[in-house]
């Protein structure tokens, strides 16, 4: 059970944040995920968004790094020196899945299932978004999520 006692502590300095909040333009720029062969990270990447380039890379104690992406956005990708698989589990503290929006997510689950990757968990499809998640070669999994109207009540109705 989530306790929301914590924003009754300063209701004044709450609400001041708050307002602050909702005059900020707040998106995810990165995410950093370390893989097994950062080639097999990029094929995944670039099978779902063709338009993503290496922009940078490097190595740091033997450790090879690129970021991947566009002008916007970006997954910084590290190789792992020590290969292991990531073992999901959403009961245990961790990242589970990272979700993307996308225009069309028809056109990336045909990118990605002709590349030869596979649905890690069924599609979901809900009055106002479809959902897919696929899984990269290290067994990360990804949500990519088309928004089926623009109106914020529906993109945030949950049938839950």
């Amino acid at each position: 059970m989530i306790d929301f006692n914590y924003l009754r502590i300063s209701p004044s300095l709450n609400k001041q944040r708050t307002n602050t909040m909702k005059t900020q333009n707040i998106y995810l720029e990165h995410a950093n995920i370390t893989v097994n062969n950062l080639d097999s990270a990029v094929d995944f990447f670039q099978a779902a968004f063709p338009d993503f380039q290496i922009r940078g890379g490097g190595d740091v104690n033997g450790r090879s790094w690129i970021h991947l992406g566009n002008d916007v956005t970006y997954i910084a990708l590290n190789e792992a020196l020590e290969k292991k698989m990531n073992e999901k589990n959403y009961t245990k503290p961790g990242i589970n899945h990272l979700g993307f929006v996308v225009e069309d997510v028809d056109i990336i689950a045909e990118r990605l299932l002709s590349a030869g990757y596979k649905r890690d968990y069924p599609r979901q499809e809900e009055n106002f978004r479809t959902r897919e998640y696929f899984a990269d070669a290290d067994g990360n999994e990804y949500e990519f999520v088309q928004y089926l109207s623009n109106a914020i009540n529906e993109r945030n109705f949950y049938d839950a």
